[in-house]
């Protein structure tokens, strides 16, 4: 009798509330509805495929690095999903949120009613869409092609898995010397006091790794063990600055040989200085490491070649990236 009291109050109660429910009067509209607009929709379905289409343009320009004019077809496809962007957010504004302009004194306080209308304005305010969900979708696929586009240039900075290719570099055992116009370094042409630039024959210049330093100093003073890296006094170095990658661009040597530091080789922008005698370690400036070494040796023409790989990697060292050893 109890169980059936029971059933009987949960059942009364459920029925009250429905009724009430039921009879509760639909909340009053603050914002007008609009009429629909399918065409304003239809318009803005187009500029969001536009702002994916620019987008994903942006992220196949950057990927094909070796296209003509690459600079400018960046700057078209980013700029014209921006352009695209804004033009959809001009045709929502115009076209499909119902706005209306009324003059009312500015609340002293807020309440939670108030915060409730302001919730239900913009709720009502779209009332123009009649494809909310594909609108939402194409809207968001636009604005997350562009996000990606925007973080793409950050592979720029250099391979985030895949970090083998900072430490090769076109040089090996035998690789010959050559200079811009492809000939061959004879070591008796080599001069003291003169700097000269030279390139792997046959590889890459492109590569970081490929331009050198090189000088031709005593040979006595040419500190152990680098000396059997020095055929004749003839050392050769990275061309590439280890503060921030720069090209070493100057040789100072002493005109009053008393009074002036010893040679060394000067980077100009930031004015890293480094030891051609010494194994190229800093004696100046921010650079973090020695300039790495490539060993030389002299053939039987006189002619320079690289007698094996750079004494560490080539390159800024920022973040112990380059803490690893040279590869060919």
């Amino acid at each position: 009798m109890t169980k059936l009291k029971d059933w009987l109050v949960a059942g009364g109660v459920l029925l009250v509330g429905r009724r009430r429910r039921e009879r509760r009067p639909e909340r009053q509209r603050i914002v007008a509805a609009g009429a629909p607009n399918r065409r304003a929709e239809n318009v803005l379905l187009l500029l969001f495929f536009g702002v994916t289409l620019a987008a994903a343009a942006f992220i196949a320009v950057y990927a094909l690095d070796r296209l003509s004019n690459q600079t400018q077809w960046l700057g078209l496809a980013l700029g014209g999903s921006f352009c695209l962007l804004a033009a959809a957010c001009f045709v929502i504004a115009k076209h499909l949120v119902v706005s209306e302009e009324l003059a009312e004194p500015y609340p002293e306080r807020e309440s939670p009613a108030a915060q409730g209308e302001v919730e239900q304005i913009v709720h009502e305010s779209g009332s123009r869409f009649t494809r909310k969900r594909l609108v939402t979708l194409a809207g968001s696929g636009a604005l997350g092609a562009l996000g990606l586009a925007a973080l793409v240039p950050a592979a720029s900075l250099g391979p985030v898995l895949d970090t083998d290719s900072l430490y090769t570099t076109p040089w090996r055992k035998g690789r010959r010397l050559v200079d811009e116009a492809g000939k061959p370094f004879v070591a008796g042409d080599v001069r003291e006091q003169t700097f000269y630039t030279a390139y792997p024959e046959g590889g890459d210049r492109e590569l970081i790794g490929a331009p050198l330093v090189v000088v031709r100093l005593p040979l006595e003073e040419i500190t152990e063990p680098r000396r059997s890296w020095a055929p004749h006094g003839i050392v050769a170095y990275s061309k590439i600055c280890t503060h921030a990658g720069c090209a070493i661009a100057l040789y100072r040597t002493p005109t009053f040989a008393p009074t002036q530091p010893r040679p060394a080789l000067v980077c100009p922008c930031h004015y890293s200085t480094f030891d051609p005698a010494d194994a190229g370690k800093v004696i100046f400036g921010p650079a973090g490491r020695a300039l790495p070494q490539l060993p030389l040796l002299v053939d039987r023409e006189g002619e320079l070649r690289a007698a094996g790989n750079f004494s560490g990697p080539v390159g800024p060292s920022w973040w112990g990236v380059r803490m690893g050893k040279a590869r060919s």
